[in-house]
């Protein structure tokens, strides 16, 4: 994320709840992740959610319908205290929300470049009558893996909110499951001055008690 603040520095480089390199094929469907780091009365949250989870399909937009879909939840996604309800007492603002889609499309590339490696050998081995009926069963698999990877998208969102009363933010009720019915489960990392902790908040036990992390 690019906000300045010291405590999202240690969510993001804390080795017990980060990970060295995030790739989009290893998410997993119905399951997003929402980071979170409390610094004073600022807060700074990111989330990442498989594109499945919310707008119910992963593959590139091929027409109107799908395209109002991503731009509709791209603008709910933008509105984080809609999504991630705070205690009114608390006094919270946005001052910074951004949303968007990403693809897969760098992976797949990838990976393009080793089936094309991988038809030239099978090429050579036609020419001296090598291949057999279970190397083609491989790249075939290997042509459905590929495509299947390239269908991956995923919804990344960054927020800044600035609370006037920070002593009051005692939960989070995650109206994000009602907004978004493929969403089954969020794993929450939350850094603060007090270190860090994660949780698993799940569609049928959407809050979580903040009473005690500050």
């Amino acid at each position: 994320m690019k906000y300045a603040l010291p405590a999202l520095v240690a969510l993001t480089t804390a080795p017990a709840i980060a990970e060295d390199a995030r790739e989009l094929d290893a998410h997993e469907h119905g399951v997003g992740e929402l980071n979170i780091a409390v610094d004073g009365s600022t807060i700074a949250m990111e989330l990442h959610a498989p594109g499945a989870d919310i707008v119910g399909f992963e593959y590139e937009a091929t027409g109107a319908e799908d395209r109002a879909a991503i731009d509709a939840a791209v603008a709910m996604l933008a509105k984080p205290l809609d999504l991630f309800v705070l205690p009114s007492a608390a006094e919270c603002s946005v001052t910074q929300a951004s949303a968007v889609l990403e693809s897969e499309e760098e992976h797949y590339e990838h990976d393009h470049e080793e089936h094309a490696e991988s038809e030239a050998h099978e090429g050579h081995d036609d020419e001296h009558g090598h291949e057999d009926h279970a190397d083609g069963e491989k790249h075939n698999d290997h042509d459905d893996h590929a495509e299947a990877e390239a269908s991956h998208t995923e919804f990344h969102a960054e927020y800044a909110l600035t609370c006037g009363n920070p002593d009051a933010l005692t939960g989070i009720e995650f109206a994000y499951f009602e907004t978004f019915e493929n969403a089954l489960e969020l794993e929450v990392q939350i850094v603060t001055a007090s270190g860090a902790q994660a949780f698993e908040i799940e569609r049928d036990a959407p809050t979580l008690d903040l009473r005690g992390m500050f």
